[in-house]
């Protein structure tokens, strides 16, 4: 059973294939499935203000390509300072513009510039993603969430990077254990996975094969 990932981004392809890989479900990214077909998927504008809504804009998109199951995801990035839980300014949330908005999109290695920019300025900063997914089965049967489940563990950035990188994830560099304030990547199976809720997406696609007797 193959489902599509409307996304170009090969580390969260990569994601979903390991945390869906016990569920009778094979995830392809953007890229196979477009060549498959001899086409190539455009980019879809994320035009909406929440991660539900960009979520849903490039489900729907990719399904009327595809007319096959889809799904798509978003997130947004919220900010505070660790040390007085107070939110940092509202001109400095990225939420869904992480990489920035507007004609503005920072590279990974801009990205992690800018962000510990912000620790040498406010002190710890504590952060958490607020993640979002539409699933498209076919013109009767879709499911979309962006419950708390689905949400990342908050998490705590650092200025001084860890030497491992991984392309598309690059402030998993700067993000610590927010109990132990160590490295995700120095702890046990690069457990960053927390931030963007392993558990979560497993018990989102279990229920919708349940639902509609997919299983």
């Amino acid at each position: 059973m193959q489902i599509i990932y409307g996304t170009g981004n090969d580390a969260k392809i990569a994601y979903m294939q390991r945390v869906l890989s016990a569920l009778p479900c094979k995830i392809i990214g953007l890229k196979d499935a477009a060549g498959a077909r001899g086409i190539v998927a455009p980019e879809v504008k994320e035009t909406g203000k929440t991660p539900l809504e960009n979520a849903r804009l490039k489900a729907e998109s990719y399904f009327q390509i595809f007319k096959c199951p889809v799904f798509s995801c978003d997130s947004g990035l919220y900010l505070w300072n660790h040390t007085t839980g107070d939110m940092l300014p509202e001109s400095l949330q990225p939420g869904i513009h992480v990489r920035g908005e507007g004609g503005i999109r920072l590279s990974d290695e801009e990205l992690i510039l800018h962000y510990t920019a912000l620790v040498k300025e406010y002190g710890p900063v504590r952060g958490r993603y607020k993640n979002a997914i539409c699933l498209i089965w076919d013109e009767q049967h879709r499911e979309e969430s962006m419950e708390m489940d689905l949400w990342g563990e908050p998490f705590l950035f650092t200025d001084v990077p860890h030497k491992k990188r991984v392309p598309g994830f690059p402030l998993d560099s700067i993000s610590l254990d927010a109990k132990t304030h160590r490295y995700f990547y120095d702890l046990e199976d690069d457990s960053q996975d927390g931030l963007v809720s392993e558990g979560g997406f497993v018990h989102f696609f279990r229920n919708f094969m349940e639902k509609y007797e997919i299983l």
